[in-house]
């Protein structure tokens, strides 16, 4: 962190929308990801571009596909890097795993998370991922 304190600031917001992200997704509740969403939302990964529309475009089928294919239990934010920002827009880098119930690792993945100040608050507007 800097003694910047708009930098602080928005570095803060944005780890606390991260958070509040992968709390939703650990908990498996679409609704509480929709709300830290900027709409349309894009997700880049696995070569391909998705964009949902609106809140509920989310494919909440995810869960059950990463269970039956990698038995995915949760995830964690394992380093977040603000790399560039301003008053309505940041870029975050973001490194990330997936465990099984026992704790074992499935993967580590790298993230590019877009996060834009509209409508009075911070959303995630785009993300790009390395890996699935």
């Amino acid at each position: 962190m800097t003694d910047d304190p708009m930098k602080h600031d928005v570095e803060q917001a944005g780890r606390d929308l991260l958070a509040r992200f992968m709390d939703a997704l650990n908990a498996h509740d679409a609704a509480g990801m929709d709300a830290c969403l900027h709409f349309p939302h894009m997700r880049i990964g696995n070569g391909r571009v998705d964009v949902w529309e609106r809140p509920g475009h989310n494919p909440m089928d995810m869960f059950e596909r990463l269970k039956r294919e990698d038995g995915w239990h949760s995830s964690t934010w394992d380093d977040i890097r603000l790399i560039q920002w301003g008053p309505l827009k940041t870029h975050f880098t973001l490194d990330f795993t997936r465990y099984r119930e026992d704790g074992s690792v499935i993967g580590v993945y790298e993230t590019l998370c877009i996060l834009v100040f509209r409508d009075g608050r911070w959303g995630m507007q785009a993300r790009s991922s390395y890996g699935p």
